[in-house]
């Protein structure tokens, strides 16, 4: 896996230009990953050596230029066979304590906010029927539980 100078608790990812939907739903499982469909592969091999990152890939030639540590070859196209890939190199199971824990649209994990602080920023049926919420600290996107967290994971569940 990851040689000991990066060795963290929780691995990090970059994502290719292909594989948007698998960065968007390692998000949703709580993984910090990065994904910008502008980069080029010289950024993304010094990005992923300089933040200790794992690559996530579909292109032979990056993966050729990669360490092989840092790098791992999504093999197949359905999404969800995507998400297991990765689960399976990590050798981890969805937690449902991490669902939704990171901004779906920024990477950055969010912080919970009281609901009194805000109320203005939200439909007023939700702020009626959800009590926690949480905040993007980078672009103040405001997240509820609402139905999501357990379609989600039954989802999940269901194509794992």
């Amino acid at each position: 896996m990851l040689d000991q100078s990066c060795a963290s608790a929780r691995p990090k990812f970059l994502a290719d230009i292909m594989l948007g939907s698998l960065a968007r739903w390692l998000r949703i499982l709580g993984y910090d990953t990065v994904y910008d469909n502008q980069i080029e592969d010289d950024e993304i091999i010094a990005r992923s050596s300089r933040e200790c990152r794992i690559t996530l890939t579909r292109d032979r030639r990056l993966q050729q230029r990669l360490e092989v540590s840092r790098c791992l070859m999504i093999e197949n196209d359905d999404l969800f066979h995507q998400i297991r890939e990765v689960l399976e190199f990590l050798g981890h199971d969805v937690s449902p304590e991490r669902l939704l824990t990171r901004c779906l649209r920024c990477n950055a994990p969010l912080e919970r906010v009281s609901k009194d602080g805000i109320r203005p920023q939200v439909p007023s049926y939700v702020f009626k029927t959800q009590s926690r919420f949480k905040r993007c600290p980078v672009c103040q996107r405001i997240y509820w539980g609402g139905t999501h967290r357990q379609n989600i994971y039954q989802r999940l569940q269901a194509r794992l």
